[in-house]
């Protein structure tokens, strides 16, 4: 194994957030890392084919400029850009972390490879939040953004006759894409009214730009024909091989159901999506300190600058509350200004830079507040119905756990029926073995429950050997 490179700052994610970090950090100078899981850059948001370019991208004019500006600053030699690269481990304390890839498939087979950051701004991003219902491990049952994933990184359909439900704006552009590559979109169920919108007038004027976006959606819902019917979900997934249809419920204004099969439709695929939620495995593994947000979520606590309670380590975008790209940017900005001002070649607190980040974080906010998750949930379920996937533990066992053993906490509820220990490593079941906690008990810490189910020694799986190799006396800094 090679010498781990020095560099003055490691920029940890090649989204929105990271690109605009990566690119501001190199204009001043900065020789950095770039490292990325995804084979070229633009994460999730700006997903795409190799092929098609930035062609259909949101925000294009941004776009690509930043992957210009990206290929000049690597081809000067100021950006060390790693792509198809797994954090798997960080080690160390501040001004000297050592930070632990390993290949993902995107690459080419290679061994694991480390670098030392001086500083590090981790832009992790974060991922599909889901819910517990009857039906939902049969094949054809889709996270809405994996659903978009493969429409745009592989321009692949995940099904031709398909239901969009959950809740959230994020619906909207999943439902309008399937359709335009040619799937029948039956509907949207989306479990919240719209009018919830009209408690935040203020915040959403904020935003102009959201306001057509959405106008956006809706004229391509009216263009394929999509229905749009709210407070209304998905009950159950039926099927036997695979997904065969779905039966709609109705819900009050809290989220309770009050009407069973007012709709059964014929489906091959279901997409759910519930918002997101943040990725925080490499923020727990600094020791960043975090805490809870506008929805619920456990996130990263950030100052005015985006710095974490850990001197050397910066956050911006998803991982510090769930506010889309257009704020990712923003707090990018902030979190490099951050880095150069740390440097010694800052020029101090961009007031524009703040106000819009505050404006779209308003904005976010009210996206929350209308869209949250419906804490009836678990009465959807039925006692069969699997809360952990992978373990394949039910929600009945998860409620004996409950009420026999008394589990008064997700740890307790992991430990007691192994949810959270399987494949994803609590990444799908760890939120709603939290609320299982909470309705359980009274005396008990909200993030504390999230914490327990979202910290992991591993950000990803590695190989034995991987590991070994952590000990090669050749693993010196250069």
């Amino acid at each position: 194994m090679t010498a781990s490179e020095r560099f003055a700052a490691v920029v940890v994610g090649a989204g929105p957030a990271g690109l605009t970090a990566a690119v501001q950090l190199a204009e001043a100078g900065i020789r950095i890392a770039l490292v990325d899981a995804g084979p070229r850059p633009g994460g999730q948001f700006w997903r795409h084919a190799e092929e098609s370019g930035t062609r259909g991208q949101h925000d294009r004019p941004a776009l690509r400029r930043l992957l210009r500006e990206l290929a000049t600053h690597r081809s000067a030699g100021l950006v060390d850009y790693r792509p198809g690269r797994e954090i798997y481990l960080i080690t160390g304390g501040p001004g000297e972390r050592r930070v632990e890839l390993r290949p993902t498939a995107a690459v080419v087979p290679s061994e694991g490879e480390s670098v030392i950051a001086e500083r590090l701004l981790l832009c992790p991003g974060g991922h599909d939040r889901q819910l517990p219902l009857p039906g939902w491990d049969l094949p054809g049952v889709v996270a809405a953004g994996g659903a978009q994933a493969l429409l745009k990184g592989q321009r692949t359909l995940v099904g031709r006759r398909v239901i969009v439900a959950g809740t959230g704006p994020f619906l909207l552009p999943v439902a309008v894409g399937l359709a335009r590559a040619g799937a029948t979109v039956l509907g949207i169920c989306e479990a919240n009214h719209p009018g919830r919108w009209l408690r935040s007038a203020a915040a959403v004027a904020g935003a102009p730009g959201k306001l057509v976006e959405g106008a956006g959606y809706a004229a391509g819902l009216a263009r394929h024909r999509i229905p749009y019917r709210s407070r209304t979900i998905v009950g159950e997934i039926r099927g036997d091989d695979r997904v065969r249809s779905v039966r709609l419920d109705r819900l009050d204004r809290a989220g309770n159901r009050v009407r069973t099969g007012i709709a059964e439709l014929a489906v091959d695929t279901v997409a759910l999506g519930w918002g997101f939620t943040p990725s925080l495995e490499l923020i727990m593994m600094v020791g960043a300190a975090t805490g809870l947000g506008v929805d619920g979520s456990l996130i990263t606590e950030v100052d005015d600058r985006q710095r974490t309670s850990q001197p050397d380590v910066w956050v911006a975008g998803e991982a510090t509350g769930v506010g889309g790209a257009a704020l990712a940017r923003a707090e990018a900005e902030l979190a490099a200004g951050g880095v150069l001002d740390d440097l010694g070649r800052g020029s101090g607190a961009d007031i524009r830079t703040a106000r819009r980040a505050n404006r779209l974080r308003a904005f976010a906010a009210a996206m929350h507040r209308a869209h949250p998750v419906p804490a009836g949930w678990p009465d959807w379920c039925t006692p069969d119905t699997l809360l952990c996937r992978c373990e394949e533990v039910t929600l009945a066992e998860a409620e004996r756990a409950t009420s026999e053993l008394a589990a008064r906490s997700a740890r307790q509820l992991k430990l007691f029926t192994r949810c959270g220990m399987g494949w994803c490593q609590g990444r799908i079941c760890g939120p709603n073995v939290a609320r299982l906690a909470r309705r359980a008990g009274e005396d008990h810490d909200d993030a504390d429950d999230l914490r327990a189910m979202a910290k992991r020694t591993l950000a990803v799986p590695v190989p034995l050997g991987e590991l070994a190799r952590l000990s090669d006396p050749g693993r010196r800094p250069r």
